[in-house]
């Protein structure tokens, strides 16, 4: 299992750095005084009058096989708090807001140091109350010496952090029906007693939470069921899990099941890192080949900058002044499938045909006669037996399999279509703007709409 762990951590690795240090990559830029947005679990008396929250819970299926063990790995950050101190002529040291080197700029800063909770349990032991495993990480104060390029003394570093307490809990339980499935619960909690004294703010809580909190579950012997693609027989007992502040999603080697990543942010099955990222850049996924190019144009200063906020940081500085121009290259794009073309595309259905006045059958679409006759505003297709277009009100049903979060949340909501669009292939759109949407003058004034196909929608009456 920890070999198996070890390919998933690539992207668990991505998943628990997210958004640690955003570029400029200086502890100076506003969008770096308010850090780690994704699965920051903080102590019970903050999460009470926040928005944030002290626990997360994962529900999977599993089908285990006879005697397989479980294994489980949290990760998280923990945040220890950096002070710069200047050296005395006396030996004393008194703290700063800076200390200019040569070749950087030690400013104050909060450091993530990685933190792994495991636990190896037979699938069996998880019955009924299932198995809860408490943990706790100690406060720590330690210092680091800092010298000038000659060796002399002329400042530290000073490392605090505080206790963190928490608790694991996992538990397994048959599912009813026919077939040998589980519904594995898997439950991480900060337990923290701390209490906000006063005005205290987010930066008092996050040294007592467990930020970018995630789970790695592992079957010895067994697989999980995919929670965004499960097979048909399935799809009730997983529309009955319930998780909170995490999302399940197969992990590891293509075409395996046996390892799932349980992460704060929303991922595909087996998530994957591209093979043309040249390192880590810690920006919230942001494009590669972007940061790279605007990385390697920061002046010199702020690269000392940079370089003495964060370790990753001046990994990243280093990494963008010393990429050669062929790896540069690779992050322009890349093709991840081709398909042969070998005949005419696939007719659409009679009813998915534009009703363009004029046009004859058999006419190219890239014709330029037959572009005159088009217009989205005027043209209309037939949906469900019903003419839709500009002007028409429809329901907002996304498929699953060709969108994404942001369309998936409108399922159920209604809308206006804006203009019906056919594409050089053949295919259909409907510009639609949600109904109930305040920027929806602004959206039509710039022709920024959505779009969905015409089996994601249902009409409703025209007004």
């Amino acid at each position: 299992m920890a070999a198996r762990f070890d390919l998933a951590r690539q992207v668990a690795d991505a998943v628990l750095f997210e958004g640690y240090v955003l570029y400029p990559y200086r502890a100076s830029a506003a969008k770096n005084k308010l850090r780690w947005q994704f699965g920051v679990l903080v102590p019970p008396a903050w999460g009470a009058d926040s928005a944030e929250h002290s626990f997360q819970r994962t529900e999977v299926l599993m089908e285990p096989r006879s005697g397989a063990e479980l294994s489980v790995e949290l990760r998280f950050l923990h945040a220890q708090r950096r002070t710069v101190q200047r050296s005395l002529d006396d030996g004393r040291f008194e703290t700063v807001t800076a200390l200019e080197l040569p070749d950087r700029v030690l400013v104050p800063w909060d450091e993530g140091t990685e933190e792994r909770v495991t636990l190896v349990a037979a699938v069996t032991e998880l019955a009924g109350d299932g198995l809860t495993v408490p943990f706790s990480v100690p406060a720590r104060e330690e210092t680091e010496p800092v010298h000038d390029a000659d060796g002399h003394l002329v400042g530290r570093l000073v490392r605090r952090s505080e206790e963190l307490n928490g608790l694991v809990r996992v538990t397994a339980s048959d599912i009813d029906g026919p077939y040998a499935t589980m519904r594995l619960a898997a439950t991480v909690e900060n337990t923290s007693t701390w209490s906000p004294e006063g005005a205290a703010d987010r930066d008092a809580a996050l040294p007592r939470s467990l930020v970018a909190a995630h789970l790695l579950l592992g079957l010895g012997a067994g697989s999980f069921l995919s929670m965004t693609d499960p097979p048909e027989w399935a799809k009730g007992a997983v529309a009955a899990c319930h998780n909170e502040h995490a999302w399940p999603v197969l992990a590891g080697e293509p075409g395996r099941a046996d390892v799932v990543l349980s992460s704060p942010i929303i991922l595909e099955d087996h998530p994957a890192i591209a093979p043309e990222s040249p390192g880590a850049l810690y920006d919230s996924l942001e494009i590669d080949e972007i940061l790279a190019l605007r990385t390697a144009a920061l002046t010199d200063q702020e690269k000392r900058e940079a370089r003495g906020t964060d370790p990753r940081a001046a990994e990243v500085i280093d990494l963008a002044e010393s990429m050669p121009p062929e790896v540069l290259e690779r992050l322009h794009g890349a093709v991840r499938a081709l398909r042969e073309v070998t005949g005419p595309g696939p007719t659409p259905p009679p009813d998915l045909v534009p009703d363009v006045p004029g046009a004859q059958p058999g006419t190219p679409w890239w014709d330029p006669e037959s572009d005159r006759s088009v217009d989205p505003v005027r043209d209309r297709i037939t949906v469900e037996g019903r003419s839709v277009g500009a002007g028409s009100r429809v329901l907002l049903k996304p498929g699953k399999r060709r969108t994404d979060a942001q369309d998936l949340f409108l399922h159920g909501r209604s809308a206006h279509v804006e203009a019906v669009l056919h594409d050089v292939d053949g295919g259909v759109h409907l510009a639609v703007t949600v109904e109930g949407d305040p920027g929806v003058d602004i959206r039509r004034a710039q022709g920024r709409f959505l779009y969905f196909q015409p089996d994601e929608v249902a009409p409703l009456e025209d007004t």
